[in-house]
């Protein structure tokens, strides 16, 4: 890795690594963090380019983020975890799911997509003309190539079929909002896809972990299925 990736750690336990949205960072997890390191070893990391994690220099993609995860997980010492991604997190999560399932224990994918039409219309027309301004100004303007790369992740990512899919054989479960921002349609798809998925509907919108934290730890602590002998 050409970079050192930031990240807050707290609790004891088998590790559980929290993974951000587009644009955020590991303090959107907050919630989490506090709730879950009662029971875990929690890491909350800052993607590549996010937060105060260096951009570093080569390919910027969610791909390579999955790889960033593979170093962080190898020089950290965690041979195997539990991982939530939230929103491109969830991307994140599933490409390295691909790579490297053995590295999972259970997975948690809240808000997360396989390709671009799977995010609703009205929400993602105004990030591809988003993309399409700021790249006229991308090779002029340090802040606009940032940008633009930030809104391409969303526009061009992921790109994973649900044929994939059916390799990642951990038991994961696929949360969405019930008025979330990706389509309802998609998000059984993922789910039907996955050979050992449960699926589950929280109110809300898009950002469960934030807006409705006591229902989505609720969710994920259920399925985990915290037991004292489990923990290590």
């Amino acid at each position: 890795m050409d970079i050192k990736l930031n990240f807050i750690c707290k609790g004891d336990g088998f590790p559980l690594i929290l993974l951000h949205g587009n644009g955020e960072n590991c303090g959107y997890f907050s919630r989490q963090t506090e709730y879950f390191s009662k029971f875990r070893k929690v890491y909350a990391l800052d993607t590549r380019g996010h937060g105060k994690s260096a951009r570093g220099e080569g390919e910027f993609s969610i791909s390579r983020f999955a790889d960033d995860l593979y170093d962080f997980m190898t020089e950290n010492d965690i041979k195997k975890a539990d991982i939530l991604g939230f929103s491109d997190g969830a991307n994140i999560a599933l490409c390295f799911a691909l790579k490297h399932k053995e590295m999972i224990e259970r997975l948690i994918l809240c808000g997360g997509n396989i390709s671009p039409d799977g995010v609703k219309r009205y929400f993602q027309a105004p990030i591809e003309l988003a993309y399409k301004t700021v790249k006229l100004f991308a090779a002029k303007r340090k802040s606009a190539a940032a940008k633009a790369e930030i809104l391409g992740l969303m526009v061009n990512e992921p790109n994973i079929t649900p044929q994939q899919l059916k390799s990642v054989t951990v038991p994961t479960l696929v949360v969405a909002g019930t008025h979330d921002l990706i389509k309802k349609s998609h998000t059984e798809l993922i789910a039907e896809s996955l050979p050992d998925a449960e699926l589950e509907f929280i109110g809300g919108g898009h950002s469960l972990p934030a807006q409705r934290a006591e229902e989505f730890n609720r969710a994920v602590e259920d399925f985990l299925k915290f037991k004292k002998d489990s923990l290590c």
